[in-house]
C-alpha cells in the first residue's frame, strides 16, 4: 500500500479527533474496489447454494443473470440522461450477476456430482469391481477403510459411481482365539473386488455431523464393504497416477512414524502434523484439544504452512543474495517469494490439501504472483481471491467448520488491523520484545473474541482456557514440534520423531491439566440465526479501531446470542425427540424444567459411539446442561453403547436401568449419581407430567431364561394432553405380560415401536391395546436384520397410525402441549438440503 493516501488523509485533518482517525481507513486503499465486490458476490453465491433444499435449474439461474446483464448494458447506453441512477443500477446489477455466476457455478458442479449415483436396485447386491485405491487407507484392528476409484464394473448391467468408500473387515473365524490379520491395501494399488454398496446415507439430527454432506464434498457417491470371495485379488502393485505418488509418499511417512514410535500415545498427533491424517488420534485426545481450544493446531493449518513457507523462502532468498549474476536479473525477494510458494505447495499436497492449508497456499500464491508483477495488492484483495478460488475449487468447502474458522480468523485480523497507523519499533531488544508480546496478545484477543459467535453457532461451546493454552501451544507446536516432524521426513533419522514426541508429551501434560479443570469450557445452546448475525455485528463493532464511538456497546449486540434460549415446553407439556442413531435407540424427553434420556444409541467401534457423537451434541444444542434421569432399557449395545460417553460429558442425576450392579455403566454412574434398577410400579412427576415404569417385574430378574430384550425398561410418559410409550426391545412375551398386568395403561397417542419393528414384537393384541396415532420406527438404513418387517408395518397401517422412521426422516420430534394438536417434525424435512438421500424400499411400497 502506497504512503501518499494515508499522508493525504492526515493533511485533511484525520488526526483532529479520534473519530476521524478511525475513519481514515476510508481514505486509504481499504475502500472496496470493483474486483473486491465481484469476488465477494461470487463467493456469496456459491455459499448461498449450500442452504437450498433443492437444486434449481441452471437455465433459470442463467436467465436471471442474462436479464441483469441486459440491465447493465441498458444503463450504460442511457448513462448520459441520469448518470447517478444508472451508475447505482449498474453496480447493483453487476454485483448481482457475479453472485448469480457463483450460484450457477455451484449448481452446475452439484448437478454433475449428484448425477454420479448408485441406482437403488443395485444396493445390497454383490458387485464385481476393478479399481484403484484412491486415498490413504485407514487401518484398524478390525480391518481397513479406503476410497476406491472404480475403473470397470464386471457385473453385467450394473451402474456404480466412479468413486466410492469401502471397508474391508478382517475375516471371521469359528475360533475366537485365532488372530487373523485384516487385509492390507496400499494407496495406488489396482484391485478386483466383490463389494456390496449402498447410497450415501447418514444420520440427520438437529445437531451433529452431516455424513451425507461430507461424502458429497469428498466425492464418495456410495459406501459399502468388501465381501469374502476368491475373486478378490490385487492386479497391480502401483498404478502410477500423479495422485498415487503423493498418497504413497504419505503412506510411507506414516509407516515410518509408526515404526519409530510403536507404542507412543501421541504418534497419531505427529502423523496429523506431518501429513494431515488425523484418523489415528483417539477420542480422548480430541476431547483435550477441544476443551483447550487448540484443535486447529492439530491439523496442518495456515499457521504451519506460513511458517514453513517463510522458512523455505528465507533460506532460498539468503542463498540467492550470494549470487550477483542472479540478483542482477531477478530481485532476491521475488526469488524468496516464489520458492516459499513452491515449497508451500509441496507441503499442502503432502498434508492432504485440507481447506485451511489450501486457503493459506492460495494467499501465498496470490501474494507471490502480485509481487512478481510488481502489483502486490492489498491483504484484503488477496484474502478475497483466496476465498473465491477455494470455493471454485471446492464449492462444498463452506459445509466444513474449518472453512469458516480459517477464513474468519484471517478476516478478523485484517479488519482489526485496518485503519491503524503504526510505526516501526527501533528501540532496544527489550522494547521490541515487549512490542512483540503486546501484538501477540492483541492478536489472540481479536481471534478469541471475534470467533465466539461462529464457535457457538458451530459447536455450542467455547474454551475458557484457550488463550492460555494457545499462548503456550502455538509457539511449541509451530516452532518446535512441526519443524522436527518435517525434518524427520527429509532426514533418515528416526530419533528426530522421538524428540518431537517427547516435546509433544510435555505439552500434552499441560493441556490435560487445563482440560481437567471443570470450567475449562463454557457450553451454550444452538443460537438462533438472527442472534448470530447480531453478535457478528457486535463483535465487529467491539473490535473496531480506536475512535469509533461506543465500541463497548458492541457487547450489548452479543447478549442475545447468550440470553435467547430455546423455549422449553410449558407446564403439563412434553417434547420428545427420537434421535437418528442408525440401528439403535436414543430418545430425549423434555418437560418445562427437566430432561430424561431413554437409551443412548449404539457403539460404532472401539473409540466412537452415539453417546458422544449424537446424544451429547444434541443435548448441548438444545440447551440441556443436565440430564435429570438416564434410563438404559437393557444392555444390548445398540441401546447402551453410548452411555459411558454420555456419563463422561454430561451431568446425570439418576440412572435407572435393568443392568446388573457390576456393569461398567452402573459403576461409572454410581460415582456421581444415584442408581436404581427399573421395576414395574416406579413413578415420579415433573412439571405436571407423570413417568411410570410398567415393566419388568422383580421376578424377571431372577429368571435365568429371560432374554435381555425382555428385561427392557418400559416407561409411560403421561401428560394431561397425551401419553407416550417407550418400549425398548420388548418381545411377544413381555407384550403379553403387559396386557395381562394392566391393558388400560398401554393406551398412548405416541409409541416408539418395540424392537425397531422386529417380527418378534408388535403383536396384534399389543398394537390394538396401544392404538397409537403416531408409531415411530427406529431401524438403521438397510440394516442386516430387515427391520422393520413388512407384516409389522402392515399392522400399524391397519390402524391408520402415522409412521415416521428415523432411517427415512432423520430425528423425529413430537410435541404435546395444552390446547394444541400433537405436532410431529421430521428433521430431513425441517432442515432439507439438496444432497439428502430419499431412499425407497419395499416398506415404502406397502405404504
Amino acid at each position: 500500500m502506497s504512503s501518499e493516501r494515508p499522508i493525504a488523509c492526515i493533511r485533511e485533518g484525520a488526526l483532529e479527533s479520534r473519530v476521524s482517525l478511525a475513519h481514515s481507513r476510508v481514505c486509504g486503499s481499504d475502500v472496496p474496489s470493483p474486483i473486491a465486490c465481484l469476488l465477494a458476490a461470487f463467493s456469496g453465491g456459491v455459499l448461498a447454494l449450500q442452504v437450498c433444499g433443492a437444486l434449481p435449474r441452471v437455465v433459470e439461474v442463467a436467465f436471471v443473470a442474462v436479464a441483469c446483464a441486459a440491465v447493465v448494458f441498458a444503463c450504460h447506453a442511457l448513462r448520459h440522461r441520469s448518470p447517478r441512477a444508472c451508475a447505482l443500477v449498474t453496480v447493483v446489477c453487476t454485483v448481482l450477476c457475479a453472485g448469480l455466476a457463483g450460484f450457477g457455478y455451484g449448481t452446475l458442479r452439484a448437478q454433475v456430482r449428484l448425477a454420479d449415483v448408485l441406482p437403488s436396485q443395485w444396493e445390497g447386491v454383490d458387485l464385481e469391481l476393478i479399481g484403484v485405491v484412491d486415498d490413504l487407507p485407514q487401518n484398524t484392528d478390525q480391518g481397513t477403510r479406503f476410497a476406491f476409484a472404480v475403473e470397470h464394473v464386471e457385473t453385467a448391467g450394473a451402474i456404480v459411481p466412479t468413486r466410492i468408500s469401502l471397508a474391508w473387515y478382517a475375516p471371521r473365524t469359528r475360533d475366537a482365539d485365532d488372530d487373523v490379520p485384516p487385509p492390507q491395501v496400499r494407496a495406488g494399488e489396482r484391485w478386483r473386488l466383490v463389494a456390496r454398496l449402498k447410497r450415501p446415507h447418514g444420520n440427520v439430527n438437529p445437531a451433529g455431523f452431516d455424513l451425507e454432506a461430507w461424502l458429497l464434498e469428498n466425492n464418495l457417491r456410495a459406501t459399502g464393504y468388501v465381501r469374502e470371495s476368491d475373486v478378490n485379488a490385487r492386479i497391480d502393485g502401483f498404478v502410477g497416477r500423479a495422485t498415487d505418488y503423493v498418497q504413497r509418499a504419505r503412506e510411507r511417512i506414516r509407516e515410518r512414524i509408526l515404526a519409530a514410535l510403536p507404542d507412543a500415545p501421541y504418534a497419531g498427533v505427529l502423523i496429523a502434523l506431518a501429513i494431515g491424517d488425523q484418523r489415528a488420534i483417539p477420542e480422548a485426545q480430541w476431547l483435550v484439544f477441544n476443551r483447550t481450544g487448540i484443535a486447529h493446531l492439530v491439523s496442518i493449518s495456515g499457521l504451519h504452512v506460513t511458517a514453513f513457507a517463510v522458512l523455505a523462502g528465507a533460506i532460498v532468498g539468503g542463498l540467492a543474495r550470494r549470487s550477483f549474476a542472479l540478483t542482477s536479473r531477478i530481485p532476491a525477494r521475488k526469488i524468496a517469494a516464489g520458492a516459499g510458494a513452491l515449497f508451500a505447495f509441496a507441503y499442502v499436497l503432502l498434508a492432504g490439501a485440507e481447506v485451511p492449508a489450501v486457503r493459506t497456499l492460495l494467499m501465498l500464491w496470490v501474494g507471490a504472483f502480485g509481487l512478481w508483477l510488481s502489483r502486490p495488492g492489498t491483504a484484503s484483495i488477496v484474502w478475497l481471491w483466496s476465498l473465491a478460488v477455494v470455493l471454485a475449487w471446492d464449492p462444498w468447502a463452506g459445509l466444513t467448520p474449518g472453512f469458516w474458522l480459517s477464513f474468519g480468523a484471517v478476516g478478523l485480523l485484517l479488519y482489526a488491523g485496518s485503519g491503524r497507523l503504526t510505526q516501526p519499533v527501533r528501540a532496544g531488544w527489550r522494547v521490541r520484545a515487549q512490542h512483540v508480546v503486546a501484538e501477540g496478545a492483541r492478536t489472540q484477543w481479536v481471534v478469541t473474541v471475534g470467533l465466539v459467535p461462529g464457535t457457538l453457532a458451530l459447536f455450542q461451546q467455547v474454551s475458557i482456557v484457550s488463550a492460555i493454552a494457545n499462548a503456550i501451544a502455538i509457539p511449541v507446536v509451530t516452532l518446535i514440534v512441526v519443524p522436527l516432524a518435517l525434518a524427520g521426513i527429509v532426514l533418515p533419522l528416526d530419533w528426530i520423531w522421538t524428540v518431537a514426541h517427547t516435546v509433544l508429551a510435555w505439552l500434552m501434560r499441560f493441556l490435560e491439566m487445563l482440560a481437567a479443570w471443570p470450567p475449562a469450557t463454557w457450553a451454550s445452546h444452538a443460537p438462533a440465526a438472527w442472534t448470530v448475525m447480531l453478535a457478528i455485528v457486535g463483535t465487529l463493532w467491539l473490535l473496531a479501531p480506536r475512535g469509533v464511538p461506543g465500541r463497548t456497546l458492541g457487547a450489548a449486540w452479543i447478549a442475545p446470542l447468550l440470553l435467547v434460549t430455546p423455549a422449553p415446553p410449558p407446564i403439563g407439556g412434553v417434547r420428545m425427540t427420537v434421535l437418528d442413531v442408525g440401528q439403535g435407540l436414543a430418545v430425549v424427553v423434555e418437560t418445562a424444567t427437566h430432561a430424561l434420556v431413554y437409551d443412548t444409541g449404539p457403539r460404532f467401534n472401539e473409540t466412537t459411539d452415539a453417546g458422544g457423537r449424537i446424544v451429547a451434541p444434541f443435548l448441548r444444542a438444545a440447551g440441556i446442561r443436565r440430564v435429570d434421569a438416564l434410563v438404559v432399557s437393557h444392555q444390548d449395545l445398540d441401546h447402551s453403547g453410548g452411555a459411558l460417553s454420555l456419563l463422561q460429558t454430561t451431568p446425570v442425576g439418576v440412572l435407572v436401568s435393568s443392568l446388573p450392579a457390576e456393569h461398567p455403566i452402573v459403576e461409572r454412574a454410581s460415582r456421581r449419581a444415584m442408581t436404581f434398577r427399573c421395576v414395574e410400579g416406579q413413578q415420579w412427576e415433573w412439571d405436571g407430567v407423570g413417568f411410570r415404569v410398567l415393566q419388568p417385574p422383580p421376578s424377571r430378574y431372577q429368571d435365568p431364561r429371560a432374554k435381555t430384550n425382555d428385561l427392557s425398561c418400559v416407561v409411560r410418559v403421561e401428560s394431561p394432553h397425551g401419553a407416550i410409550l417407550l418400549t425398548g426391545d420388548i418381545e411377544a412375551r413381555s407384550e403379553r405380560a403387559l396386557l395381562e398386568a394392566d391393558r388400560d395403561s398401554l393406551a398412548a397417542e405416541v409409541l416408539v415401536v418395540p424392537h425397531h419393528g422386529s417380527r418378534t414384537s408388535s403383536t396384534l393384541a399389543f398394537v390394538d391395546a396401544v392404538a397409537p396415532r403416531i408409531a415411530i420406527f427406529t431401524p438403521g438404513y438397510r440394516n442386516r436384520f430387515g427391520h422393520p418387517r413388512a407384516d409389522v408395518v402392515a399392522r400399524y397401517v391397519a390402524i391408520d397410525a402415522m409412521r415416521p422412521r428415523t432411517d427415512y426422516d432423520g430425528a423425529v420430534t413430537v410435541t404435546i402441549e395444552p390446547d394444541r394438536e400433537i405436532v410431529v417434525e421430521r428433521e430431513r424435512e425441517r432442515r432439507r438440503r439438496y444432497w439428502f438421500d430419499a431412499p425407497q424400499t419395499e416398506t415404502a411400497a406397502i405404504e
